[in-house]
């Protein structure tokens, strides 16, 4: 038996996770940044500190009854997306924490990106490990990301190739935004959805695509008209989550128009919407994994830490 610790530390949360390679389970713990009643983020000096505060904590939590000699490597997200010149300060926290620990339990250190880890937290949660060895299209759907990607797993992490992104604000940017402006708490993803889930009336949106990019922005200036003109907050709520879900919609339909038919992925922490899943998973058949798994999570990232040191790839 061998375990493999993963380490996350991304714009608002802290994780980190022990995958156990013998039963297949995972273990992870994880906390969000403490954001100010009405603020819509963090900045990066602010995560850091955060991230610097918590980590410790949960990694005390996260070893209690675990055998610390069983573990046979470490890795950590050291970066937003895997390509040249991603940087983003929060994860040097995570990154410079797991180089301790490889140096104190002399052990290999793997590092690798937040959108990979995100890509196969959604695999593992899904029970999709399989897809590892074929080319699937892949959402990172959050706060800091709405991009498509054409995946393909390789030796500690995947190939990737960019097929669509927005072109202005991100979804999850949209949902805080529409969700403090009705008087929500950040991040402000679960109340909107209760709020839209008590929507009857029916609505109507046209999303705005420059071939398969879409723009988002709109959004917010359309949330922030109907309130303005009294409509209730579980309307502007749904109207909010029905413009996002029809967005991707169609993104998904240009993408597939274009590369051909192939597996679907959704991850990060605006595709745990229940709404937007129901919808494609009964359109696409598309693979989901639980909230746990879908929001910024460790587990992933101790997923791809597992396969790069037993070699496990295509």
């Amino acid at each position: 038996m061998s375990l493999f610790l993963g380490i996350d530390t991304s714009n608002y949360t802290t994780s980190c996770a022990v995958y156990d390679s013998g039963s297949g389970k995972m273990i992870q713990k994880k906390r969000l940044l403490p954001v100010k009643e009405g603020q819509l983020g963090l900045r990066q000096s602010d995560a850091v500190f955060h991230h610097t505060a918590q980590l410790h904590l949960l990694f005390e939590q996260l070893v209690k009854g675990v055998d610390v000699k069983q573990i046979a490597a470490v890795g950590a997200s050291s970066r937003p997306r895997p390509r040249e010149g991603s940087y983003m300060p929060c994860f040097t926290v995570g990154e410079n924490t797991a180089k301790i620990l490889s140096s104190a339990l002399d052990i290999p250190l793997y590092t690798f990106s937040h959108q990979e880890g995100h890509i196969a937290a959604a695999l593992y949660g899904a029970g999709k490990e399989e897809l590892f060895s074929q080319s699937f299209l892949a959402f990172h759907v959050s706060g800091g990301t709405t991009e498509a990607v054409i995946a393909h797993g390789r030796d500690g992490g995947f190939d990737i190739e960019p097929a669509a992104a927005t072109l202005d604000l991100n979804a999850g940017q949209a949902v805080d935004r529409v969700g403090l402006m009705l008087g929500l708490s950040f991040p402000c993803g679960p109340g909107l959805e209760a709020l839209a889930l008590k929507n009857t009336e029916k609505i109507a949106v046209r999303p705005t695509l420059k071939g398969c990019d879409c723009c988002l922005s709109g959004v917010e200036n359309k949330c922030k008209r109907l309130t303005e003109d009294g409509r209730p907050s579980e309307y502007t709520a749904a109207y909010c989550i029905e413009y996002i879900r029809k967005t991707l919609e169609e993104m998904t339909d240009r993408i597939l128009e274009k590369h051909g038919e192939m597996p679907i992925v959704y991850a990060g922490g605006v595709m745990s919407n229940t709404i937007i899943k129901n919808s494609f998973s009964e359109k696409y058949n598309a693979v989901f994994a639980q909230p746990e798994f879908s929001s910024d999570n460790a587990a992933g990232i101790a997923c791809l830490c597992y396969r790069k040191h037993n070699n496990v790839h295509t």
